[in-house]
């Protein structure tokens, strides 16, 4: 009887998971890449100005790109709710399907047990956490990246909001009706 159901929530499962692994694959160089950049430029300003000023450029260089990563965020997010309030006005916002929402809330659950049923099993986890908490900082940071790569409401959609289909909108009246 929910054979059906149980198929579909996998497959959105697992497209889900290798959706996001992908992205987290792309990321990861880059990371690295910038981990090596900020070293190069730090090993450089020591050079130039001795440590403690060289600590305080990079410091200083780290909290302007925290301070325009912060703005830009900020931008986006009003601007996906102005979109949303738009949306709320048309009655146009998507409905999420029932197999669509357990798929999202079965989804860790279903991570645990197949992480839980492969050789080592409860070891694996406990070694698992192990790593990830005493590399806490790398954690939330790859966390933070993630949430950047979160897909928003409507990004599958390639519809214009406040547009009706025939092409006739209310604050454009036009005297060329059919």
């Amino acid at each position: 009887m929910f054979a059906g159901l149980i198929n579909q929530a996998k497959s959105a499962a697992s497209h889900l998971v290798l959706k996001y692994v992908a992205r987290v694959s792309v990321a990861v160089p880059f990371v690295i890449a910038a981990g090596f950049a900020l070293a190069a430029i730090t090993v450089m300003l020591v050079e130039r100005f001795g440590h403690v000023m060289a600590y305080w450029l990079v410091a200083g260089g780290l909290a302007l790109v925290g301070v325009i990563a912060t703005t830009v965020v900020s931008v986006k997010e009003r601007e996906a709710e102005v979109v949303e309030q738009q949306a709320a006005k048309t009655d146009a916002q998507p409905l999420v399907s029932d197999a669509t929402a357990q798929a999202i809330a079965q989804t860790p659950v279903a991570l645990l047990g197949a992480v839980m049923t492969m050789p080592g099993g409860a070891a694996g986890v406990l070694s698992a956490a192990r790593v990830l908490g005493r590399n806490w900082p790398l954690v939330v940071l790859l966390v933070m990246i993630g949430a950047l790569f979160w897909p928003t409401e409507n990004a599958d959609e390639d519809v214009v909001v406040g547009r009706k289909p025939n092409g006739s909108d209310d604050h454009m009246p036009s005297t060329l009706r059919h």
